[in-house]
This record gives C-alpha cells, sequence and structure tokens, in this order.
C-alpha cells in the first residue's frame, strides 16, 4: 500500500475504533435519561453510509469460511487471477450504473485486501492455538461465493445509492461513525475490527 493510503487507512481504523467503543458505552443497562441514541437513528445521522459499512463488515466475516476452506490445503491466500476477474466484473457491473468504473474497483480492491488481512490473521491464531482450528471446510464454490457474489450486488447498490453523500468534505467523520456502528451491530473482534479500517480507505471519494 501507498504510504498515503496507509496513513488514511490508519487515521480511518483509529477513527472507527474510537466510534465503536463510543457506540458500546460503559458496561451496564443504560439510564433513561443516558440512553444511547438507536443504532437506526445513528444510522440517519451518518447519511445512509451503514448502508455501505454493514455490506462491509458482512464481507469481512465471510472471510472466516474462505480461512477454513483454504487452511491447511494447497490454496493460497492469495488468488491474483480470481482477483482480477472480481475487479473486471465490478468495472463492468459500474458502469451499468453510471458509476466511476475505477472508483469501484478501487473499493473492492480495498476490500479484497482487507478479507486477506483477516484470512492471516486467523491462520495465525490457528497455527498458535491448534484447538481453534475450523473443523469443518467450507465449499468456496457452492457455499462462500455465491455469499460474496450477493454482497457484491449489495454493495455496488449501496454505492450507487450513497454516491453524493461519499463525494462531499464531511463524508470522512460520518463514514468512521457508520463504520463503528456497524463493527458494533456484527461485533468485530480486533482482528475483524483492523480488517474494517483496511476496507474502507476507498470509499469516499475525495480519499482516493
Amino acid at each position: 500500500m501507498r504510504p498515503r493510503r496507509l496513513r488514511s487507512a490508519l487515521t480511518v481504523l483509529s477513527a472507527v475504533a474510537a466510534a465503536a467503543t463510543w457506540a458500546l458505552g460503559p458496561a451496564g443497562p443504560a439510564s433513561a435519561d443516558t440512553q444511547r441514541p438507536a443504532p437506526a437513528r445513528q444510522a440517519a445521522a451518518a447519511h445512509g453510509l451503514t448502508s455501505v459499512t454493514d455490506l462491509l463488515a458482512q464481507r469481512l466475516l465471510l472471510a472466516d469460511k474462505v480461512a477454513a476452506a483454504k487452511y491447511g490445503t494447497d490454496t493460497p491466500i492469495d488468488d491474483p487471477v480470481r482477483e482480477a476477474q472480481i475487479l473486471d466484473d465490478v468495472r463492468t457491473r459500474a458502469a451499468a450504473l453510471g458509476l466511476d468504473p475505477d472508483a469501484v474497483a478501487a473499493v473492492f480492491r480495498d476490500q479484497i485486501e482487507a478479507n486477506k488481512l483477516v484470512q492471516r490473521g486467523l491462520y495465525a491464531r490457528w497455527d498458535a492455538n491448534p484447538g481453534e482450528r475450523p473443523t469443518e471446510r467450507p465449499d468456496l464454490a457452492k457455499e462462500v461465493r455465491p455469499a460474496l457474489d450477493r454482497i457484491t450486488t449489495g454493495l455496488l447498490a449501496a454505492l450507487r445509492d450513497t454516491e453524493r453523500a461519499r463525494a462531499v468534505p464531511s463524508c470522512g467523520p460520518r463514514l468512521a461513525t457508520a463504520a463503528g456502528w456497524s463493527a458494533y451491530a456484527h461485533r468485530l473482534d480486533a482482528l475483524h475490527l483492523e480488517g474494517l479500517g483496511r476496507a474502507l480507505p476507498s470509499v469516499c471519494a475525495g480519499s482516493r
């Protein structure tokens, strides 16, 4: 990753972590006076960007199944041919939706890298803790890729619907807020939270 993109990813990750911590709030039930805003209201405050960040979180959670399918086999985490196919496909579909193909490809490239970050983290965890290794091997072709394809379709639609919101200067903080709520809603652990930070840098048009 280029230094500018790395700084952007680290900045966004810090914002996501702060937003997630704020969303979780102090332990224990909230009183009537201190009750946190409902996620739906907070999502509205983020100008609909949770429609994007929720899908990014869902895609990251599927990395667990991808890793479980590959772990202990000869199938590598990096798959340049498959990655190129995905990017070519989203460019074509983005153009049909009236979106900038290269900008959309940049978003999906970040999703691929975020997914691989989680996979590598899981590999390291399983190597260090054999008892945590997956006991089942999901079918990549029949189970995982159809789910990824559904998320791709949803994410393309969300990018189209949020095109204006992603082009304004306030996109960054709103995206961090939305990501914090998505991290909270999907109960992302530290590894997946790091992956979410890696998935975000190209979402706002001004950050590319």
